[in-house]
C-alpha cells in the first residue's frame, strides 16, 4: 500500500518540519513509495521456527495435532527484547526465511518503556535513549524486506501520566516516571519508531487504534496524531482482544473518517467525533447505524468527501475473536474479562483480501494459543476460579485455550488431511537415517505428492530412497517417485533419506503435503 500522510500536525515536536503542510493534503505522489505490502494478493507468511510450532514440539496428543495446526496459519512474529543487536539478528532472521518464502512477515514491535504499566506484559527498555537504540537494531534487521509492522500495542491505549482528551487523568502513574515528561516522552518514543520504520523501502506501519470496547474515538484519533500516524500506513484495532469482526469495521471507519476530519477542516476538534459511545449505544449494536449517519452529516457539512485513498487505514486482529467479545457472570471484584476467557473462538484467517478498501488484513497479532496472563480475577491465586485450573504466564502455551479456539473458530478451521510418521537414528559423526510414513487421512485418494519440511539446525539432505528430494537453506522438498505417489483414501506410503551436519537427534516440528499441513509424530 502507498502511504498517504494525514496533513496536519498534531502538535509534536518530532512532527514540527511537517507544520508548513497543516490542513493540505499531500498527493499521492507525494507520498512514500512502499509498493503494494499489504495488497489483496500479498502472502502473509507462515514462520517454520514459530513459536506455536516449538510448543507443539513439546507436547502430544490432541495438544501437538492443535499447535500444528494453528502453527501452519500466519500469525505474527514478536519482537519484545533482547539488545540492538540481538532483536537486529532476529528481525532478520524472520524477514529472511519470509522472502525466500515469498511472503510478507508481521512484526510485532513491543518494547516500550513501561509496557502495559509494567502489568501482566511487564517489560521494555530503560528510557527512551534506550528504546530508540533498539528500534534501529529493528530496522537494520528488516531492512530492505517487506513487512507489516505492528507498533507498540497498548502504546497509546495505556500512556503514564497522561491527561485524555477529555481531561481525565490516565490511571497508569508509575511512581518511577516523572509526571510532567512521561506522556510527551511516550509520544517522543512512538513518533522515532515510526520515523525510523517508515523510512525503509517495504513497510508498512500501524499505531495502536485500542478496539471498541475501550476508547472512544476522538480519544484515540486525538492520540493516533500525537503518536505520529499522518506518517504511518495507518492504525491496528483489538490485538490480543476478542471484539467481533463488524464492530471492529464500524470503529476503524470511525477513527478514519474523525482523523479525516480533524486533519482537513480548520475549526474541527476530535473531541466532536461520533463514537460508539454516542449517538450509539456502545452495548446495542444496533444502534451504531446512528454514528455512521453522524459521520454522514459531519462530512457533508463540512464539505469533505471520503478519501480511501487518503484517509487513514487500519488492520484488525482476528486471532480470538471468532465468537466475540465474552459475557461474564456475576462477579465481585474485577472479573478480568480480556484475560483467557473461555469458549472464545479464532475469527477470519489471516488475509489481505478483505473487500474493505479501509481494512488493509485481518491478522492474527495476537499468537493464537498463547496466555494472556495468570488470570486470578480479583482474587488471591494461583487458580482461575472461572477455568478451575492455573493459567500459564503471559505469552506461554495454553493447551486448552488453543483447543477452544480451533472447536469454536468461525469460520470454521479445516482439520488436516495427512499424517506424517518420523523415525530418525542418533547421528554418527554428523550423519543420519530416516524414514518417514505419510497417512492420507483424507476422502479422496491423493495421486502425486510433495512433502515439505525444515530442519532447525544445519542438517542436510544428502538422498532420499523411494523419492526425490531438495534443499533449499533449511527448507526440504520431497516429491514422490513412481512406486511412492498413489496413497488411497485411509492408506500410507513410505520412504527413507540419508541427512548429514546433524548436532543432535532432529525432529521437524511441521510437515505439509501438497501445501497442506499434517499432524506428525
Amino acid at each position: 500500500m502507498i502511504r498517504h500522510p494525514l496533513a496536519r500536525v498534531a502538535g509534536i515536536a518530532a512532527s514540527t518540519a511537517l507544520a508548513a503542510l497543516a490542513l493540505v493534503a499531500l498527493p499521492a505522489a507525494a507520498a512514500a513509495a512502499d509498493g503494494d505490502v499489504l495488497g489483496d494478493d500479498a502472502v502473509l507468511f507462515v514462520d517454520p521456527h514459530s513459536t506455536t510450532l516449538e510448543a507443539a514440539a513439546s507436547l502430544g496428543g490432541q495438544a501437538r495435532a492443535d499447535a500444528q495446526l494453528l502453527g501452519s496459519l500466519p500469525s505474527s512474529t514478536w519482537l519484545t527484547k533482547g539488545t540492538p543487536d540481538e532483536v537486529r539478528d532476529a528481525a532478520a532472521s524472520t524477514a529472511s526465511h519470509a522472502t525466500a518464502a515469498g511472503a510478507v512477515p508481521v512484526f510485532v514491535v513491543y518494547n516500550l518503556p513501561f509496557r502495559d504499566c509494567a502489568q501482566y506484559s511487564a517489560g521494555g527498555a530503560l528510557d527512551t535513549a534506550a528504546y530508540q537504540a533498539w528500534i534501529d537494531g529493528v530496522a537494520e534487521g528488516i531492512g530492505d524486506t517487506e513487512a507489516a509492522i505492528i507498533l507498540e500495542p497498548d502504546g497509546l491505549g495505556i500512556i503514564p501520566w497522561y491527561t485524555d482528551i477529555n481531561g481525565n487523568a490516565e490511571w497508569c502513574q508509575p511512581a518511577e516516571l516523572d509526571p510532567a515528561t512521561a506522556a510527551a516522552d511516550r509520544f517522543a518514543q512512538l513518533n522515532y519508531a515510526v520515523d525510523a520504520l517508515t523510512a525503509l523501502p517495504n513497510t508498512a506501519v500501524y499505531l495502536d487504534g485500542t478496539h471498541p470496547g475501550w476508547l472512544g474515538v476522538g480519544d484515540i484519533s486525538d492520540r493516533l496524531l500525537k503518536g505520529g500516524v499522518d506518517r504511518a500506513d495507518g492504525f491496528f484495532l483489538n490485538a490480543s482482544n476478542y471484539i467481533d469482526t463488524p464492530r471492529l469495521q464500524k470503529y476503524g471507519h470511525w477513527i478514519s473518517d474523525c482523523l479525516w476530519l480533524e486533519t482537513q477542516v480548520p475549526w474541527w476538534e476530535a473531541s466532536w467525533c461520533a463514537s460508539q459511545y454516542y449517538p450509539a449505544t456502545s452495548s446495542d449494536f444496533s444502534t451504531w447505524t446512528l454514528t455512521d449517519q453522524k459521520y454522514d452529516a459531519d462530512l457533508a457539512g463540512a464539505g469533505l468527501a471520503r478519501d480511501a485513498e487518503a484517509q487513514a487505514h487500519f488492520v484488525a486482529d482476528t486471532s480470538r475473536n471468532g465468537q466475540g467479545a465474552w459475557t461474564p457472570p456475576d462477579w465481585e471484584g474485577d472479573i478480568e474479562a480480556w484475560c483467557n476467557p473461555p469458549d472464545r473462538g479464532a475469527g477470519e484467517l489471516p488475509t489481505t483480501a478483505t473487500g474493505d478498501p479501509y481494512l488493509d488484513a485481518y491478522l492474527w497479532i495476537k499468537v493464537p494459543g498463547e496466555s494472556d496472563g495468570k488470570c486470578y480475577r480479583g482474587t488471591g491465586g494461583p487458580l482461575d476460579p472461572i477455568r478451575g485450573i492455573e493459567d500459564p504466564a503471559a505469552g506461554e502455551w495454553f493447551p486448552e485455550q488453543a483447543r477452544e479456539l480451533i472447536a469454536l473458530a468461525s469460520p470454521a478451521i479445516a482439520s488436516p488431511t495427512c499424517h506424517v510418521r518420523y523415525e530418525a537414528t542418533k547421528p554418527w559423526r554428523g550423519a543420519f537415517v530416516g524414514d518417514l510414513v505419510i497417512t492420507n487421512l483424507g476422502a479422496e485418494p491423493i495421486a502425486g505428492w510433495t512433502l515439505a519440511w525444515h530442519w532447525a539446525g544445519r542438517e542436510r539432505l544428502v538422498k532420499a530412497i523411494g523419492a526425490s528430494g531438495s534443499q533449499a537453506a533449511d527448507a526440504v522438498t520431497v516429491t514422490s517417485g513412481k512406486l511412492t505417489s498413489k496413497i488411497r483414501a485411509g492408506g500410507k506410503t513410505a520412504f527413507a533419506f540419508i541427512g548429514k551436519d546433524a548436532q543432535s537427534r532432529v525432529e521437524p516440528w511441521q510437515f505439509t503435503l501438497n501445501g497442506r499441513p499434517c499432524t506428525s509424530e
